[in-house]
């Protein structure tokens, strides 16, 4: 179907149509489905240098969607830079300039990262005839024809882990002497294997880049068997010692698996060539398919492509399941970089942001119409170990009988209905109806109260309450006034509690009764009030000593034989004020006998 199509419920002849077309036919626009391609971007998963970092694609047969990537170098992001060494022979002139350029380039690397950690190892070939001379006095010193003190051959010895300690990094370089074997290539793979993947102090939080220094191409997979060697490279650490041992007898590394592993553990290999003599067919065979291209020996030059190298960054997309899927990255480099096939270039430390527009296309619907395989895919900037993931759902149906976006049920209809030509049809209950477009509503499952539904107040939609007029709540049993919590005096359950679904609710353990009017042990504390203003003849000069157990209040009434209806004494009133009753003249009534009514409030 094409990603233009639309889909009818109805029976108006042919379902799947366009949209117009299907009006034409008789069917109501809001019953015509058409599932649009949906592009959800969480937030919340972004990372410091790779954002968004999870976006999730819904997609329909012939349709397309475009995402934009975002990869940004920080400036003082930590770095690990582990320098591989070809020690042969053939490299005794270029060692002395070599270790020029190795402390150089890394004082350089330096003002670009204030954590930047160092590591050192180096290499020859493998350690079994024909590649080296086994006789007894060539295996300790391979350089004896030329009355020459020189190394064992070696495969890879790793001899500094990652510091940050530049005095001793300068040393190492400084020491290195070269070895010797018989033939021209080199063993460069079998030792960025072992540098990959062997405790050389990676850091799992480091953009990680390995400079490969020789001056001759590597040996490949198929060279193993002029040393009888058959068995297959396991991709494994075999270092003892920090020696790769000759007894380690499997084929050379391929080439293949070298990349497979740098990527697969966010590791950047760097070729730097120190040869212009190379023969041009060996030379291509590795320089192109590295990730980058050799660089050369040349001071200045080497110095400014491996600081543009230092962020260069490429994308790739990689799932087992994604074949049927159409992919395309298109990076949009910054000014000054130069742009290739899913990567920038001679991108400077200055700039900002690299953007790549990754467009993802459904060609068409798998064989297994399984539209619920969900296909993750990794984009990863190579050097970096932060990705974004793209989830791609395929959308294959014009309707089916559940729904697959909320998950709630995977039956057809719920389980409460039949799936007839792509529609739910509800099945009849003697309890109340079923409904909805997936038979996920009624209206009987709702709470009960009193044995009804709904408390009798209200009425049951999507099995929810919907309450009448004046009543809320789950069952709608809750009363939206107040008044059956209120006391003749309109106090809220008299000023002591909440009234929470037509009931007071005492503010503490005290107070009891259906308006908290109650308390039995408030009695003691109200005479003492009243003990102490009387105590005192009613004197203001000592109410600041009363007011330690009760704040007084002072109520006026016209002459002594009134009343103040306010003022009578109840043992269940916790009030700790005093009411004095004063006379005409506004005095103080200090001769208690004379006053026929005086009364407390507590």
């Amino acid at each position: 179907f094409s990603h233009r199509c639309s889909f009818c419920p109805a029976d108006v002849g042919e379902r799947c149509d366009l949209a117009v077309t299907l009006a034409r036919r008789g069917c109501g626009l809001e019953f015509i489905e058409h599932p649009e391609v949906m592009i959800e971007v969480n937030p919340t998963t972004s990372s410091t240098q790779v954002s968004p970092g999870e976006i999730t694609l819904t997609l329909r047969p012939g349709a397309e969607a475009s995402v934009v990537v975002a990869v940004q170098q920080l400036e003082r992001y930590p770095v690990d830079l582990y320098y591989l060494v070809d020690v042969s022979a053939s490299m005794q002139e270029n060692l002395d300039q070599l270790k020029k350029v190795g402390v150089a380039l890394s004082n350089r690397m330096r003002e670009h990262s204030s954590d930047l950690r160092l590591g050192f190892g180096s290499f020859v070939d493998k350690n079994v005839s024909p590649y080296i001379n086994v006789q007894p006095s060539k295996i300790n010193n391979p350089c004896s024809d030329y009355e020459v003190k020189c190394l064992p051959a070696h495969g890879f010895h790793h001899i500094l882990s990652m510091t940050s300690n530049m005095s001793e990094f300068t040393r190492i370089i400084k020491r290195q002497r070269i070895s010797g074997n018989m033939d021209t290539p080199e063993g460069g793979l079998d030792a960025m294997l072992q540098a990959t993947v062997c405790q050389v102090g990676w850091r799992g939080e480091a953009k990680r880049l390995l400079l490969l220094m020789t001056d001759q191409p590597s040996h490949l997979a198929l060279d193993s068997r002029l040393a009888g060697i058959v068995t297959p490279h396991d991709g494994l650490c075999h270092l003892e010692n920090s020696v790769y041992m000759k007894r380690v007898r499997g084929l050379i590394l391929s080439l293949s698996l070298s990349l497979s592993l740098s990527s697969s553990l966010s590791l950047t290999p760097l070729s730097l060539s120190l040869s212009l003599s190379l023969s041009l067919s060996l030379s291509l065979s590795l320089s192109s398919s590295l990730p980058f291209p050799p660089l050369s020996l040349s001071l200045s030059l080497s110095l400014c492509l491996c600081l543009c190298l230092f962020v260069q960054v490429s994308v790739s997309v990689e799932d087992s399941a994604f074949s049927r899927f159409l992919v395309s990255v298109s990076p949009l480099c910054p000014e000054g970089s130069v742009s290739h096939d899913r990567s920038c270039s001679n991108v400077h430390s200055n700039s900002l942001q690299v953007y790549f527009n990754i467009t993802i296309g459904l060609p068409s619907c798998p064989d297994d119409d399984d539209e619920d395989d969900m296909v993750q895919v990794f984009v990863r900037p190579m050097g970096y170990n932060e990705s974004a993931v793209i989830k791609v759902r395929s959308r294959c149906h014009c309707h089916r009988c559940h729904d697959d976006t909320t998950h709630q049920s995977t039956l057809d209809c719920s389980g409460r209905g039949v799936c007839v030509c792509e529609r739910c049809v509800c099945e009849r209950n003697s309890l109340g109806t079923v409904y909805g477009t997936y038979c996920q509503m009624d209206d009987y499952s709702c709470p009960y109260q009193h044995k009804l539904l709904c408390g009798g107040r209200g009425m049951c939609v999507s099995g929810e309450c919907v309450c009448e007029e004046g009543w809320t709540g789950e069952s709608c049993g809750c009363p939206v006034s107040t008044a059956t919590c209120q006391l003749n005096n309109g106090l809220l359950c008299s000023g002591r509690g909440r009234c929470v679904c037509g009931r007071c609710v005492c503010d503490d353990h005290q107070h009891s009764g259906a308006f908290c009017e109650r308390c039995p042990t408030c009695h003691s504390s109200c005479q003492k009030c009243i003990d102490c203003h009387l105590s005192h003849g009613l004197s203001q000069r000592k109410v600041g000593h009363c007011n330690h157990t009760c704040t007084p209040s002072v109520g006026y009434v016209n002459d002594v034989t009134g009343t103040m209806g306010s003022g009578i004494i109840h043992e269940s009133l916790t009030h700790t004020n005093v009411m004095i009753v004063r006379n005409k003249t506004k005095h103080n009534v200090h001769d208690i006998r004379s006053v026929h009514s005086l009364s407390f409030s507590c």
